[in-house]
């Protein structure tokens, strides 16, 4: 995660909140250049080196699953880098018309999609899993369609 979503998260879990302590359990790495240790977030350890290399690194070392919460930045970085195996998404029905703030993809590359894995969350809210791949022409009419895969 990035130090915006560590702000945010380990106030929650500072605050007693009860659903991030499996999270505070979890080990934890901060990419950022404006934190300084010592995080104090159990199991946290701060990376202010890049990203991109840093997960590259721990990719070739092996053994360990990562997942990104939030850190759009960053999570944006490690798609273009061709670093992201799974990328999941959740869909809120909800539209933020007037009220919405942001835009969350902007900026990133053209994604092709494939469905791997869905999950309904509460009666409501899709948890979708995909496995990126980095388009490197803008999609159109000469790149083929990505179909989704229907889940087993």
């Amino acid at each position: 995660m990035g130090a915006t979503t560590y702000r945010l998260m380990s106030g929650f879990a500072e605050s007693g909140e009860a659903a991030f302590d499996e999270m505070t359990a979890r080990p934890k790495i901060v990419f950022s250049s404006t934190l300084d240790e010592p995080l104090t977030w159990a199991n946290s350890r701060l990376v202010q080196g890049d990203a991109v290399e840093a997960v590259r690194e721990l990719k070739e070392d092996g053994g360990v699953s990562m997942a990104t919460v939030g850190s759009l930045s960053v999570c944006r970085s490690l798609l273009e880098a061709g670093l992201v195996d799974r990328l999941r998404l959740v869909v809120f029905p909800v539209i933020t018309g007037s009220s919405g703030r942001e835009r969350i993809y902007d900026g990133y590359p053209d994604v092709a999609l494939k469905l791997v894995d869905s999950t309904t969350l509460h009666g409501r809210r899709q948890l979708l899993e995909y496995v990126p791949t980095v388009l490197s022409e803008p999609p159109g009419s000469d790149q083929p369609m990505v179909s989704p895969v229907e889940p087993a």
